[in-house]
């Protein structure tokens, strides 16, 4: 008989769900959120898709039943932060303030269960083409959404032919010397700002490429996307940290398996 327990943590990290976009795999997302359980859950920004819903509205019943189940957590017990990124900067004038139990806040500091303390960010004030060249940002976005759709009518096909789920758009992304060239430099820039703030490692999100390393000295932790990667952050209770991938088909039977798994 298979066990359907949610999988409890100590502290979950989840960033770039980009609700209200074309491109949000909300239904991945509410399986992940039915299976899983923590003390704290970290919203590390770019949750609402605001810059998405301002060009063209779309907002269907999944996306509405993501922010139910994240209110229900709140509402049982689940300590909710918020942390807004570029994407829902409009909750940026909200700094302090409570949403249905859900604290919003700037930035955060997380101490583990092992002692390591961790700042918790979503990044985007590390990226120049958003703090430089807004303009720039909102039409990559645009070319964005269209990598996004070509990847969807993929999987359909892959589907079709009995494959499992693989993101077109993030092979691509490792695949572009300036695109890995440009992940590294924000690791690098994240990395930095840990040492500056004198905290063992920094979770953050943005660039939708999870990873966990100390490759510049310190702990780099990213959460990965709800669009591509459908990844999260897991803290165990004894304070080890592990990237979930979760692309299993729902509706689902039982837990599905964890295609990627990496612990640190």
């Amino acid at each position: 008989m298979t066990n359907t327990a949610p999988r409890n943590y100590r502290a979950l990290f989840l960033s770039d769900m980009h609700l209200g976009a074309r491109g949000c795999q909300a239904e991945r997302l509410l399986d992940f959120l039915r299976h899983h359980e923590a003390d704290t859950i970290y919203l590390v920004g770019d949750i609402v898709d605001g810059w998405a819903l301002k060009a063209n509205w779309f907002w269907p019943q999944a996306h509405n039943d993501v922010v139910q189940k994240l209110l229900r957590k709140a509402r049982k017990g689940t300590r909710m932060i918020y942390i807004p990124g570029n994407h829902d900067e409009f909750l940026r004038n909200y700094y302090g303030t409570h949403f249905g139990g859900i604290e919003v806040v700037e930035n955060a500091l997380h101490e583990a269960a092992d002692g390591r303390r961790y700042l918790v960010t979503h990044g985007d004030h590390f990226d120049l083409i958003v703090t430089q060249a807004r303009w720039l940002a909102h039409l990559g976005d645009r070319a964005y959404d269209f990598a996004i759709t070509a990847n969807r009518t993929f999987n359909a096909v892959r589907r079709v032919l009995g494959f499992p789920y693989w993101s077109l758009s993030q092979w691509a992304k490792l695949k572009v010397k300036n695109a890995v060239a440009y992940i590294g430099n924000y690791e690098k820039a994240l990395a930095a700002d840990a040492r500056r703030n004198n905290v063992d490692g920094i979770i953050c999100g943005h660039i939708h490429h999870a990873a966990i390393h100390e490759d510049f000295g310190v702990r780099y932790i990213n959460c990965g996307d709800w669009v591509e990667s459908c990844t999260a952050i897991a803290e165990h209770h004894d304070g080890r940290l592990e990237i979930i991938q979760w692309t299993a088909e729902p509706p689902l039977a039982g837990v599905p398996e964890l295609l990627t798994s990496q612990a640190a």
